[in-house]
């Protein structure tokens, strides 16, 4: 028997808010920024979609909580979880990774990254708790943003789904006139059961020069977005190694003063999605090659926060993620990674397997291997 989960959490270091039920929706971002502009709504949470175009799932709950850290919940039994499907195959992922290749490496190409993507099918004997997962995310990687998000706004195909994950990437946060993004890009496997390994992993992602160009391509676009709404902007000269339970990253911490505080935090983060590290350099060109090759993400790679009256909030980049069915028995997770010239298909597959760890641990699957190249 499943609990029934809150329509919205969003769980980090920094604390937790969590919303109970829908009073106003929005699938059209316009008119939810109309109504906090217009202190129509006192608070407005839920997800953006990755392509801007998409509807958005954001609403105006009936009740806000806020709480030091995720309150504690009964850990229901999650049923037998399958892979049934990978979207598309090992293969083809590749050949995708090879035409994202050519067309960087084109003649005056003006494409400097794109991140494709995968997804995973997976199939539930029985209907899957949403907040234990939601639970076990959060367990597993304190130091991120677990979050839980009913996408009903989104329109009727979108019904009663919900998006569940675990985020180490804060998109934007803004607190006053202050404003602070911890972009991440580049990454390597953990191996916890062999700290030498795992060390010499993280320490070959530091001095990797595909990943930190990688990396870097992410820095510049958000310096270049944040320029001229930051009256200052501090942005670290060297990016920082950081880890959850599967993955080492590269991260900067980027910090700002607002140059006017009519800017608030869900205006920061339509100036800044899709960034570099889930989308590309420069992104219309990016993100025009990603729905060539992939279709429609929804809400994979896109971002869930809040933004109130005031003008603050928090939103993080909705990735390490699934979205689940209606009826709880099947869901859709999806992993990425950023390709540029100097990017293999293998190690790029690869990559994907290891990031796909994160919900699928807590799901207690096992990540499908990639298979060897034909």
């Amino acid at each position: 028997m499943t609990t029934l989960p809150p329509t919205f959490v969003l769980s980090g270091p920094s604390g937790t808010l969590t919303a109970e039920a829908m009073t106003t929706e929005f699938a059209d971002v316009a008119a939810a920024r109309a109504a906090l502009s217009r202190g129509e709504a006192p608070i407005v949470v839920g997800a953006l979609p990755f392509h801007p175009d998409g509807p958005a799932a954001l609403f105006v709950p009936r009740e806000v909580r806020r709480d030091e850290a995720l309150p504690p919940a009964r850990d229901a039994a999650l049923p037998a979880v399958r892979v049934v499907a990978q979207i598309p195959q090992p293969d083809e992922h590749r050949a995708r990774i090879r035409r994202a290749l050519s067309e960087l490496t084109a003649p005056r190409s003006a494409l400097h990254k794109v991140v494709l993507a995968r997804g995973l099918r997976l199939a539930a004997d029985a209907p899957l708790d949403a907040n234990t997962l939601l639970h076990r995310l959060v367990a597993a990687d304190p130091s991120g943003y677990g979050y839980l998000v009913d996408l009903s706004a989104a329109g009727q195909a979108h019904a009663g789904t919900v998006l569940v994950g675990a985020s180490p990437e804060l998109l934007v946060a803004r607190q006053g006139d202050r404003v602070t993004c911890r972009p991440f890009a580049g990454s390597a496997p953990r191996s916890p059961d062999d700290p030498a390994v795992d060390a010499a992993n993280g320490a070959a992602l530091a001095a990797s020069g595909k990943n930190r160009h990688e990396h870097q391509l992410v820095v510049d676009q958000l310096r270049d977005a944040l320029g001229p709404l930051c009256a200052e902007l501090d942005v670290a000269p060297e990016p920082q190694l950081s880890s959850t339970s599967a993955v080492w990253h590269l991260n900067t911490p980027i910090t700002g003063r607002l140059r006017d505080t009519a800017t608030t935090a869900l205006d920061l983060a339509l100036a800044l999605h899709p960034t570099a590290a889930v989308g590309g350099v420069p992104t219309a060109a990016a993100v025009d090659l990603i729905t060539e090759l992939e279709g429609d993400r929804g809400f994979y790679a896109g971002a869930v926060g809040w933004c109130d009256a005031a003008g603050d909030g928090r939103w993080v980049v909705s990735i390490r993620c699934a979205q689940l069915s209606a009826d709880r028995r099947s869901a859709l997770a999806h992993a990425g990674g950023g390709i540029v010239a100097e990017s293999d298909p293998d190690d790029e597959l690869a990559e994907t397997v290891t990031k796909f760890g994160t919900i699928l641990s807590a799901m207690g699957v096992v990540p499908p291997s990639a298979t060897p190249p034909g």
